[in-house]
């Protein structure tokens, strides 16, 4: 793949200074005129504000769909009741893509207790509204009213999570796979940059849609009676979910043990006389792909349509994506279902140069706020793909690292030294938390971060503090982090820094007990900590917690206790809140060092 991508050069991330529209794809007529297209090949449709970064989703597919030679628009956040929102720049010659944006559109409304949130960041100054629940089916019926017959493919963070019959939280039902719910011609699962292109080129050349990694296709009944599935494995049927609870557990088990792009093999489900197909997934862009990803000619900006500031960008313009994946597999998080667990590193001359540019620009204030991806000390990560290819395990973490997994951290500490030495940079944080239980075999490494790399606090997530509970969420024992805790005082006070860790703690977890949480509470008390990070558990569609929460059974198949309602999970909430709000021996830290704190 990396061939089809062309060399650009990098460019800078900037907010403040003078952004041409010309610097972005297309979002109306006139910047097609501007630009000398009549008509486009792909429209994309999301429910993000428009960021032209590669943090974004939608922006990502748009630019490698660029760069196959296809003439790309974007409609961010349409109105969602007017199939003539979507006209403003005709009808697509070839098809539209549909993304609900970089989170699930469930989560990015409503909280745990399913309230409405107060705030978007992936929206123009926060503003909540701008996107539909469940904005797959929403968009893709929209789009079929204003466009019939042009063929639609789903995608994005929603499509992943929902590719298979699950349980959505919120409605607190078993539903669908979003791919039957709304109707689209495929759904792509996964980060789309092979998928993407195959199904647009596919479609150029009126060729089936079946068979290609990181998809799934509904077959009607009459191929759905001829269909030979020998091949594929059979998932419980959308049937069965909604009259046996535990065939959702039996589901989740038997994706995640396919959940390997190396040696994973297809999925399929039955719904009544029809069948739903799960090809096995995409691979991951190898290092010199995601090189040429990254340096295409991303703006790196906030569109110009809009005045305002999108609060999701704030958080990344100013930090570096250094990996891709995630092998930890805990079973409250969706990111391996949507990137998977092999972990993909960018070089470090890609690093590097991207980092380079960054400190040209007028607008940066002399901080990389971050490098990482889902954790920062990951960077560098390496395995024997022929190993993996016999995998099934759902995290290489746990219960114990797998002997094939290795990373030292030494990739990471040499990178970091050779960015404090760039011209321009005159802090390099760590803020994407760091894995406990690596940072424990990366001494050398920990140390070098406590000692250049933390901005006054440092982000780690032990989740809980009872081991019953943490075996639950695939998290290894709570010693860790009293061993983190304790390093971390130490190279702190080595160093003459005076630092804090911001722990996450989540309440409410399936089989989280009363006197689960009580550990928590007493160490939090005997500490005297204020907590900063809080978070009640949401079940994300597809995700182990969320089969545990459902079915109010342990993967093996025992029972646990489960809170349902806020009546039974206020108890464990005010817990942790009481904990945010109360006194602690480093209130007085982060009252006075409130900037240099994200939420």
């Amino acid at each position: 793949m990396a061939k089809n991508f062309k060399k650009s050069k990098q460019s800078a991330p900037t907010q403040n200074s003078v952004v041409s529209r010309l610097e972005f794809l297309p979002t109306c007529r006139e910047d097609m005129i501007e630009r000398g297209i009549e008509e486009l090949d792909i429209l994309l449709i999301g429910g993000d504000a428009y960021v032209d970064h590669p943090s974004f989703g939608i922006a990502i597919i748009g630019r490698v769909l660029e760069n196959c030679g296809y003439t790309v628009g974007i409609i961010a956040q349409p109105d969602w009741k007017n199939p003539e929102s979507l006209k403003i720049m005709g009808r697509p010659k070839i098809g539209i893509g549909i993304t609900s944006g970089n989170l699930d559109s469930m989560v990015n409304i409503y909280t745990a207790g399913r309230r409405f949130r107060k705030d978007d960041a992936f929206s123009e100054n926060g503003e909540t509204g701008k996107r539909p629940p469940h904005a797959l089916t929403v968009y893709t019926q929209l789009a079929k009213q204003a466009f019939p017959g042009v063929k639609i493919v789903i995608g994005g963070l929603e499509a992943s999570l929902r590719r298979v019959a699950h349980y959505d939280y919120w409605q607190d039902k078993i539903r669908p796979s979003v791919l039957v719910d709304s109707k689209a011609d495929i759904l792509c699962f996964g980060m789309g940059e092979r998928t993407m292109p195959e199904i647009f080129r596919r479609l150029v050349n009126n060729e089936p849609l079946r068979g290609i990694p990181g998809t799934a296709v509904f077959l009607g009944k009459k191929e759905a009676e001829t269909f030979d599935t020998s091949n594929y494995l059979e998932l419980p049927s959308y049937e069965e979910h909604l009259v046996n609870k535990k065939a959702l557990l039996d589901s989740t088990i038997t994706v995640e043990s396919q959940m390997n792009s190396i040696g994973g093999e297809p999925l399929f489900q039955r719904y009544g006389d029809r069948i739903l197909l799960i090809e096995r997934p995409a691979m991951p862009l190898s290092s010199d792909e995601l090189d040429a990803m990254h340096a295409l000619p991303f703006a790196k900006k906030v569109h110009p349509m809009y005045k305002g500031r999108v609060p999701a960008f704030e958080t990344v313009k100013d930090s570096v994506m250094a990996v891709r994946g995630c092998p930890g597999g805990c079973a409250f998080c969706g990111l391996v279902t949507h990137q998977g667990r092999h972990v993909m590193s960018r070089s470090e001359e890609s690093i590097i140069n991207e980092i380079t540019q960054m400190a040209k620009s007028p607008d940066f204030k002399g901080t990389i706020s971050d490098i990482g991806g889902a954790a920062g000390n990951i960077y560098g990560s390496t395995t024997d793909t022929k190993i993996c290819a016999k995998c099934k395990r759902a995290s290489c973490l746990f219960p114990k690292i797998c002997p094939n997994y290795h990373c030292d951290g030494l990739r990471v500490l040499e990178l970091l030294r050779k960015v404090r030495a760039i011209e321009g940079v005159k802090h390099v944080y760590i803020n994407s938390g760091i894995r406990l239980d690596l940072a424990l075999r990366q001494k050398e490494l920990f140390r070098e971060i406590v000692q250049h790399h933390v901005s006054g606090h440092m982000k780690v997530a032990p989740e809980h503090l009872s081991d019953d509970v943490l075996r639950l969420m695939r998290k290894n024992p709570s010693c860790e982090f009293y061993q983190i805790k304790e390093l971390f005082e130490k190279e702190s006070k080595a160093c003459g820094k005076e630092q804090y860790l911001i722990p996450l703690f989540i309440s409410n977890f399936p089989g989280c007990t009363a006197e689960d949480m009580k550990i928590v509470d007493d160490f939090l008390s005997q500490n005297k900590w204020s907590l900063q990070q809080v978070q009640d558990y949401i079940p994300l569609p597809m995700t182990m917690g969320a089969a545990m929460y459902y079915s109010g059974l342990a993967p093996d198949g025992s029972e646990i206790h489960v809170n349902r309602g806020l009546a039974e999970r206020r108890p464990q909430i005010e817990v942790l809140k009481k904990r945010r709000s109360g006194e602690g021996k480093n209130r007085q830290f982060f009252s006075k060092n409130k900037k240099n704190y994200r939420k």
